[in-house]
């Protein structure tokens, strides 16, 4: 890249971090020190802002950048994400978000806990929110990482090392600064961001076709070397049977995936009512619909406009596609409207990783201090405050983060996601279920349903060649594949259900009625609800 491009963008980058910082300084200054305030901002958002803040949160780097990338590289099945990561909506939106609302306080472990005993379920709870939301944190670190990479020309080690610990840094200093507040209008003033560079790109790629999307989609199938193949399932994960059943892991994880994403589920306690809090899903749905539509043209637009050499040339995971197909709409490598372009998209990315990066270490930092932190403290010892717990424990969560992605920085960050959501679909799914719909559930069944969804999954993770056995893993020249497929979902989300029907039949306690009684009513009614 050109100096002007590094220049502009780090302006743009710059300026963006100013915002975000003066957001949350102000917000710091107005804050009470209150649980509810930082976990939960006051409650005091409207179902808009809310579901803006949403939109924010889920629109993440691996949407943004990955997905893009999959479509550009391999088409048809690239868009199996942008099904998956959308009608997981529906599933939030009918099972889980007003009864999430009305059972809990701040996290996925007061659902549960509201009916059980509390000690076991909350560490449970906390145990396997606390993995999923570092997953989810390390695709974002590497997205930042090959963002930075692309931008200052190079893909030196040390660049994208320094990235990751930037951004690692500043996630920690909004969280431990601002709590729930500054980081719900961080990721309201991303969206909107996000939205509009989104906007601007299809409408500059659709100009580009005369509108035409039969033509964008057959320049795309010719220049992708691969011909209609490119237009039809099966270029990614159509080889043999090992491929398809990843494909349907993968599909399940993503579907399944995002009622059990902490970060997702603390957003509901951020309304006043179960009502505002099943609107804020609804503008979501919209926002995220949106542009989810929009990454498939512009997917399709970097395969027929860059090419898919070039966006392997530039990041072999294709992470960079966009970027690449901005410099192109704006008139080349060297044009000024190609710089500009370049550098918005680059600023709005970038933006992108660290509203998400924020919110997740929120709801990670809630789980260590509200659920691990207040079960396992000595009794009897002088306990400290809950938000300073979850303070230090953003900067604990923070440093595994910058690790892990400095660890994964070659692989795909759609790819790194769908391992979180498959880890969220086999272990917090389960539990929420069965705690809000079954009145034989026991504390038993739950604690097993945690541990039986998220021990295989990541035990499978490790076992698969995600991690060694090919060319493409973390560790190439070691060899631990003992798991055919790539995304673990297929097998571990079954597990999780099983072990929680498992340990609730072979449990001696007596289910209790009476709390069951007065959970449904709550979660249906909000009577008595925080």
């Amino acid at each position: 890249m050109t100096g002007e491009h590094q220049t502009l963008a780090l302006l743009l980058f710059s300026g963006f971090v100013a915002v975000t910082l003066a957001i949350t300084t102000w917000v710091s200054r107005k804050r009470r020190g209150s649980a509810e305030e930082f976990y939960a901002g006051g409650r005091l958002f409207s179902p808009m802002e809310n579901g803006f803040a949403i939109a924010g949160d889920y629109m993440s780097a691996a949407s943004f950048l990955g997905v893009t990338g999959l479509i550009a590289l391999f088409g048809y099945d690239g868009l199996l994400y942008v099904v998956g990561f959308l009608v997981a909506w529906l599933v939030v939106l009918f099972l889980v978000a007003e009864l999430v609302r009305n059972c809990g306080r701040f996290t996925l472990a007061d659902v549960v806990a509201a009916r059980m005993r509390e000690r076991p379920v909350r560490i449970a709870a906390g145990t396997s929110s606390v993995t999923v939301s570092v997953l989810y944190l390390v695709a974002q670190m590497v997205g930042a990482g090959s963002l930075v990479a692309l931008l200052l020309g190079g893909t030196s080690g040390a660049a994208r090392a320094w990235t990751v610990i930037g951004v690692g840094a500043l996630m920690v200093i909004y969280v431990s600064l601002g709590g729930m507040r500054a980081t719900t209008w961080i990721q309201i003033v991303k969206a909107v961001l996000l939205l509009g560079g989104t906007i601007a790109l299809t409408v500059l790629v659709l100009v580009r076709f005369h509108g035409d999307l039969d033509q964008l989609l057959l320049t795309a199938a010719g220049r992708s070397g691969h011909g209609e193949a490119f237009l039809a399932p099966g270029l990614k994960y159509g080889g043999d049977w090992t491929a398809r059943f990843d494909f349907i892991s993968l599909g399940l994880a993503l579907v399944l995936g995002t009622a059990g994403l902490p970060h997702i589920l603390s957003r509901f306690y951020t309304v006043p009512t179960a009502r505002a809090a099943r609107r804020s899903v609804v503008w979501a749905v919209g926002l995220i619909g949106g542009f989810y539509l929009m990454t498939i043209v512009l997917g399709f637009g970097a395969a027929a406009i860059v090419g898919p050499d070039a966006v392997r040339g530039s990041n072999a995971a294709g992470n960079t596609a966009v970027p690449l197909l901005a410099l192109d709409l704006g008139g080349g490598a060297g044009s000024t409207g190609g710089t500009v372009l370049f550098a918005v998209v680059a600023a709005v990315a970038f933006a992108t990783i660290l509203a998400v990066v924020a919110g997740i270490t929120l709801a990670s930092s809630a789980s260590v201090a509200h659920d691990l932190y207040a079960s396992l403290r000595r009794r009897g010892g002088k306990p400290r405050s809950e938000v300073a717990v979850a303070r230090v424990a953003a900067v604990g969560v923070g440093v595994v983060a910058i690790a892990l992605g400095l660890l994964a920085r070659d692989l795909n960050v759609a790819f790194l996601v769908g391992l979180a959501f498959a880890v969220a679909a086999s272990a917090n799914l389960p539990v929420l279920l069965y705690s809000l719909f079954w009145r034989g559930f026991t504390t038993r069944g739950a604690v097993w349903a945690v541990y039986g969804g998220l021990v295989p999954a990541v035990v499978l993770v490790v076992l698969s060649p995600v991690v060694s056995g090919s060319p493409d893993s973390l560790f190439p020249n070691v060899d631990l594949q003992y798991f055919p497929l790539q995304n673990p979902g297929l097998v571990s989300i079954p597990l999780g259900f099983l072990a929680g029907w498992l340990g609730t039949v072979t449990a001696a306690e007596v289910p209790d009625e009476a709390k069951h009684a007065e959970t449904e009513v709550r979660s249906l009614t909000g009577a008595g609800a925080a």
